[in-house]
């Protein structure tokens, strides 16, 4: 309900992914006289069900408000559903700072890890389409003992979202030389450096901001601050680019008719930069599944968010998150690292 387009955008989302998956089934939190008629226009209510939840977390609210007077939002509702076991993955639009300060209230926190981070999807040139990159926005500190627990967490998505055996991880610097850089930097470097082979990864050292989309790496590791602004320029840039096209293309009668030549090309690159395709920041850490959507999602970026959500409700990848996180907190008091959970995990579950 708190999105930027508001519940229509959602329904449709929903709609465009069930037409791909029939095997998702969805909980829809709102207020029921509101989404009633919008899921019957979409012959969707056969998979739908709806939780009737009179109020809406705004996009400006503070976290502490909402987490204060929040019980009978949208939001509160949707969190409440994968707490209580009835849904596998909670999808939200809304604001940001509440659905995460909720989602570790109700959810709690994995033992070993300190703070949660968001981790979104980077069109890159490796063969799957997608670098990994985390935090991007959750906290805007970390040490070097958080960095680690973001590597131990990129690793493991990439793992179980990507099926990449031995992920590459990469941490984030003004420089890849070992001199430069924070001091925390330094220390989480050797610390994910010592990590990497007991954790079947490879740590492929400091990376630079033009390594993000190369295919050098599969998870560059960064805090908040510097990951969030990050994701913003990409997507500001993104857009930057298909608005000077586009004008370029009108400029005169000549570049109309090269356009009209160039359009399945064209098509290709707008679908291979455009954001709302990888649409998704995953909350990692918690005791369960949690994907903010983009706040101005539409359909397609609502849709997008639901397959990765769904692709990891298949793997069981927070139970193998727990996991990986326990095994170093082992490993550091000299345990033997426990067996991850297998990958043969593929019944469909409630998003």
């Amino acid at each position: 309900m708190g999105g930027d387009r508001g519940p229509a955008a959602v329904v449709a989302g929903i709609a465009k992914s069930a037409a791909k998956n029939p095997d998702i089934r969805f909980i829809v939190h709102g207020p029921s006289a509101e989404l009633k008629p919008l899921i019957t226009k979409r012959k969707i209510a056969n998979i739908c069900e709806i939780r009737d939840a009179a109020e809406v977390v705004r996009m400006d609210e503070k976290p502490s408000h909402v987490m204060r007077h929040g019980k009978k939002t949208s939001m509160w509702s949707a969190i409440e559903s994968v707490r209580a076991g009835d849904a596998d993955v909670c999808i939200s639009c809304g604001n940001t700072g509440a659905l995460m300060a909720v989602s570790m209230i109700r959810l709690r926190k994995v033992e070993g890890v300190n703070r949660p981070a968001i981790a979104c999807l980077w069109p890159s040139r490796n063969p799957s389409g997608f670098n990994i990159m985390l935090d991007v926005g959750a906290d805007i500190r970390a040490d070097q003992d958080d960095l680690l627990q973001y590597a131990l967490m990129g690793m493991s998505y990439a793992r179980n979202g990507f099926g990449l055996k031995r992920p590459r991880v990469g941490l984030l610097n003004v420089g890849t030389e070992e001199h430069k850089g924070r001091a925390e930097l330094k220390v989480a470097s050797d610390m994910i450096a010592a990590s990497a082979e007991n954790n079947e990864f490879d740590y492929v050292g400091f990376v630079e901001g033009g390594d993000i989309p190369s295919d050098r790496v599969d998870v560059i590791v960064t805090d908040g601050f510097t990951g969030n602004v990050a994701l913003k320029t990409a997507e500001g840039t993104a857009s930057l680019i298909s608005e000077l096209l586009r004008a370029a293309f009108k400029y005169t009668p000549l570049s109309r008719i090269a356009s009209l030549l160039a359009y399945p090309s064209l098509k290709r690159l707008s679908k291979r930069i455009d954001p709302r395709q990888v649409n998704g920041g995953v909350f990692l850490g918690l005791n369960g599944t949690v994907v903010k959507s983009h706040g101005s999602a539409d359909a397609t970026g609502v849709s997008a968010a639901i397959k990765l959500g769904f692709t990891l409700a298949q793997s069981g990848f927070s139970e193998k998150l727990a996991a990986r996180v326990a095994s170093v907190a082992s490993s550091v008091q000299g345990d033997e690292r426990p067996e991850e959970a297998g990958d043969d995990n593929k019944n469909a579950g409630n998003t």
